[in-house]
């Protein structure tokens, strides 16, 4: 029987993690599918594995990458998503997939956005059988999403609010307790902007007391931060 080969490299910093997940791979993987499984336990690992293997025209099919991992020593590369934008850019036709012990509605967004990761998936929703069908999914169908991520999608969509990227940060932001004026430091608007754009927000979640507690309160309700 022919087999495929499947090249992979795997970055998390806890090292029975990732063992954890190549003997789930390994163990649950096709009959059809040869698993080279690479690891690496921080940025700066990862990095020289991946521009060793495009020098060497033999890059990896599949990246996993843990987003909170330390930096490389130049401080290029601050975590998995920084990687997973590096890949991006020069191994477009590489799988991508993010895990993360966050469930913040805005960064998962964001993520999703800028990265479109072919899987995404919350540790802790993994179990052994959902990585394995995780891996199936990314493989042949992605994208694939572990429940928490759908959850939050499907709970902001359903509620037909109209909250754009920069709204949806602002929102964010607030609920980090960030005031104001710091904000125009974190985004490219004017003070007077941020407030018009609050007011708008306050108007379409319905908040009648004017304080921003109570916009932050309703948009977690509404799954936006």
């Amino acid at each position: 029987m022919n087999k495929t080969q499947i090249k992979i490299l795997m970055t998390d910093d806890h090292p029975m993690i990732i063992e954890g997940y190549q003997n789930t791979l390994l163990s649950t993987k096709k009959e059809d599918q040869e698993l080279i499984i690479d690891i690496a336990a921080n940025c700066e690992q990862s990095i020289k594995a991946i521009t060793k293997s495009i020098a060497i025209n033999a890059p990896y099919d599949l990246f996993f990458f843990d987003i909170s991992i330390p930096p490389t020593e130049d401080g290029i590369y601050q975590s998995g998503v920084d990687l997973a934008s590096y890949v991006r850019r020069y191994v477009p036709d590489s799988k991508v997939v993010l895990l993360t012990m966050f469930n913040e509605s805005y960064r998962i967004h964001n993520i999703i956005k800028n990265i479109k990761p072919d899987g995404f998936l919350i540790k802790s929703d993994i179990t052994a059988s959902e990585l394995s069908s995780a891996f199936q999914a990314i493989i042949n169908f992605p994208p694939y999403y572990s429940g928490t991520v759908n959850q939050i999608l499907k709970k902001t969509l359903s509620t037909g609010l109209d909250v754009d990227e920069v709204n949806h940060e602002i929102l964010y932001l607030l609920s980090q307790g960030v005031k104001n004026k710091d904000m125009t430091h974190r985004i490219h608007l004017s003070l007077s902007m941020i407030e018009k754009r609050k007011k708008y927000l306050k108007e379409i979640f319905n908040i009648t007391d004017g304080k921003d507690d109570s916009l932050v309160i309703a948009a977690k309700k509404a799954g936006f931060v």
